[in-house]
């Protein structure tokens, strides 16, 4: 209780001039990182400009954080073809899979074929639906149409869409399809934050539905609990492979404090030797220190 005390009093006072204190954070991510049972990379940007990366280049499976970028692409979508998220999206009952986690199918059965883009939306980032995710990739144009979409919007070929949530429950190990660098999401939301979540209706509608995402509250989301920051984040979670580990576990998005501070950070967790709870648990302590070394830095 203590320690949150120290965090909720010394935040406000963050400085947005950050001194040469993040090699600091580099380190502690390093040590923190050494003799993990678990391949695991992490990339942060602070303030648009400082970038702290451990094992940022090397590629991961996104999981569900691919529902980020998919979002993306389907907002620029919705903005080159005139369209608002009030336009509707009719599908067949064959879109509602039964053999796949969907809050959307739970709640509606298979009685409606009709929703606007926006409870796709809603249901694909807030509740991570797989259904409502997959009925959006399609109607895109699928994994070639997103792919070209990302591309002319300038989004890193280090983010690669290759697989649909049917695919890989199909095939788990299709899941690898969907990759990306810590870096690369890192940079993505960063982006988002920066530039993209202001540059239309769409997309601000976007960051809002991440900062309601329910999912993941025992990740990223789990150190700042006690703070007045404000996170949007997107969380992916894999399968249990035959070895007997997890294939992935990540969290990424954006933090922003009431004084201007902010970063974006990206963790991914793959190949774990351990259960959902303690992989999860990494990413929160990852994302404690990264937080506790800002608070340093003022």
């Amino acid at each position: 209780m203590r320690k949150l005390l120290f965090i909720i009093i010394y935040l406000s006072f963050i400085s947005p001039a950050f001194a040469d204190g993040n090699k600091a954070i580099e380190n502690a991510l390093h040590e923190y990182i050494k003799g993990k049972d678990a391949r695991i990379g992490v990339a942060v940007i602070i303030n648009g400009k400082d970038t702290v990366s451990v094992n940022g280049n090397r590629d991961f499976p996104m999981m569900s954080v691919v529902k980020f970028p998919l979002a993306l692409t389907v907002a620029h979508w919705i903005n080159t073809n005139g369209m608002s998220l009030n336009d509707t999206v009719t599908f067949s009952e064959k879109a509602m899979k039964e053999d796949t986690y969907s809050p959307m199918l739970k709640k509606y059965g298979k009685s409606r074929n009709t929703m606007t883009i926006r409870e796709l939306l809603e249901w694909s980032l807030v509740e991570s639906d797989n259904n409502a995710a997959d009925i959006l990739l399609h109607r895109v144009g699928g994994t070639s149409g997103v792919t070209s979409i990302m591309r002319q919007m300038g989004i890193s070929d280090e983010i690669v869409i290759g697989a649909s949530e049917e695919d890989m429950h199909r095939d788990p190990y299709l899941s690898y399809l969907n990759r990306t660098t810590p870096l690369a999401m890192a940079q993505l939301f960063d982006r988002f934050y920066h530039e993209l979540r202001n540059a239309s209706q769409s997309y601000s509608e976007i960051s809002v539905m991440l900062e309601q995402c329910r999912t993941g509250l025992d990740r990223l989301a789990f150190p700042l609990l006690p703070t007045n920051a404000l996170i949007g984040h997107k969380t992916g979670t894999g399968f249990p492979t035959p070895e007997g580990r997890i294939s992935a576990v990540n969290d990424c998005g954006y933090v922003n404090f009431p004084n201007g501070t902010r970063y974006s950070i990206a963790v991914f967790v793959a190949d774990s030797n351990y259960d959902i709870a303690t992989t999860s648990a990494i990413i929160a302590e990852v994302s404690k220190i990264v937080l506790e070394g800002l608070i340093k830095q003022k």
